[in-house]
């Protein structure tokens, strides 16, 4: 930043002084222009007032070494005295600019540049009552003489200029930078509000990404436990059992009934590790990632036979209706969803219990209904069922395979599908889940 903001000031350094020489050195010549055709007036009226204006009164009062030249011109152009030149090798005068604006006008100037020399000739004539016309002359810088004579001084204010803008511009550099280093030291501490009001945005959202990084790496943090915990139970259980077997502790019955404990677990263990497989892989996806037009009724239908079999073992009653729902979505993400919170309402509830599904059209938006008449969820822990691996219910969830995950994935399809979830529970009556897309 400061090797920016000082290139940059004496960038602007320069350029000023560049436009500033240029803008008095034209000033200058403009007024010097003016100043001497103001002189050659004022000693062209000295010469007519001062005696006859006649080749021989001229020749006896102005020589060549005078820094004034003196022209006199006929009427026809011919040059009739000049102190500088010898008259009667000098060329017709009638096509000279000032000469023929004198003629017209009364009088006449004009300027002639000499590229060689960078000297300019300033010419002011005058018609006189007789009809001839008196010419004054002078030599005198041009603008290009005068800009470079500017020159010297100009690279020396520019010097003197750049210096002071290289100091200014590190004072100025840290009195901006302190406030943001500031800012930047005590990011966490909300009672600092930042020096310049333009910085409002920048620090809100700095501190919102920095809320969002912690609050996600304690999440990674807490999810890191819970599945390690969550991981240990079975793998406990099924190494335990294995050992009792392997040191022939037990019998045949016994044998068996450990065998079947192993499988629980182990079954247990690959649904645990799966619904941790795909909420990895949801936390990757993007939105509109394989979407695709399709009829949400239709993937009711497909989900319902495998639901149709998990209910009727825990003898609940299963049924589904609705209408065709044609929705855009990814069609594997809205199977998992139905699935999840199918099997989710047929472990959560009671022998004899229903789950019904439901998807149509309400208020012109397809939904997605799942009721039941199971367990219900109290309403202070309604807020939290969608969590990573809470359960409202720790031990039947364990009895039942519950992984505590089902309900967080119906959280992240939801999402990525920009749809909403509406939970209406009450504890011993049931709850009925609503996904509006």
């Amino acid at each position: 930043m400061k090797r920016k903001l000082n290139s940059r000031f004496i960038g602007l350094s320069i350029a000023v002084i560049v436009l500033l020489t240029i803008s008095l050195t034209f000033i200058f010549y403009h007024q010097m222009r003016e100043q001497v055709r103001a002189d050659l007036a004022g000693a062209l009226q000295l010469i007519e007032e001062g005696s006859e204006v006649t080749p021989r009164a001229l020749a006896s009062r102005y020589d060549s070494e005078d820094h004034l030249r003196i022209t006199l011109i006929d009427a026809d152009g011919t040059v009739l005295f000049d102190n500088w030149a010898n008259a009667s090798k000098m060329e017709n005068h009638q096509g000279r600019e000032e000469v023929k604006t004198a003629e017209e006008t009364g009088r006449g100037f004009s300027v002639r540049d000499s590229e060689t020399r960078g000297i300019n000739s300033y010419y002011y004539a005058e018609k006189l009552s007789n009809g001839k016309v008196l010419r004054v002359a002078r030599e005198a810088k041009g603008i290009w003489s005068l800009f470079v004579d500017m020159m010297p001084a100009a690279i020396i204010i520019g010097g003197v200029a750049i210096v002071i803008s290289v100091l200014l511009t590190h004072a100025l550099t840290r009195q901006l930078i302190k406030p943001i280093n500031e800012m930047a030291k005590n990011i966490d501490n909300y009672t600092i509000v930042p020096e310049y009001r333009e910085l409002d945005p920048f620090v809100h959202k700095i501190r919102s990404q920095h809320e969002d990084i912690l609050k996600a790496a304690k999440m990674r943090q807490d999810f890191t436990a819970n599945v390690s915990h969550e991981l240990k139970t079975p793998l406990t259980a099924i190494s335990g059992y294995a050992e009792i077997i392997e040191n022939g502790m037990a019998g045949p019955r016994e044998t068996r009934s450990f065998a079947v404990e192993i499988h629980k677990n182990a079954d247990r263990l690959l649904k645990l590790i799966n619904d941790i497989i795909q909420l990895s892989q949801l936390d990757q996806a993007r939105e509109g990632e394989n979407f695709q037009s399709m009829d949400l009724y239709e993937s009711v239908k497909k989900c319902a036979e495998t639901l149709s079999v998990n209910a009727e073992k825990r003898k609940v009653i299963f049924e589904y209706d609705g209408e065709p729902c044609p929705i855009t979505g990814d069609p594997a993400m809205i199977e998992e969803l139905i699935y999840n919170l199918g099997e989710n309402a047929i472990r959560y509830n009671n022998p004899g219990g229903y789950v019904n599904i439901f998807a149509r059209h309400v208020a012109g938006h397809p939904v997605l209904t799942v009721a039941d008449n199971g367990i219900g969820i109290p309403k202070d822990q309604q807020d939290r069922v969608f969590e990573r691996f809470y359960r409202v219910d720790k031990s039947r969830s364990k009895a039942t395979g519950g992984t505590g995950l089902g309900l967080s994935i119906v959280k992240h399809i939801v999402e990525l599908h920009d749809a909403r979830l509406n939970l209406e529970s009450e504890p011993g009556q049931g709850t009925t889940i609503s996904v509006i897309f």
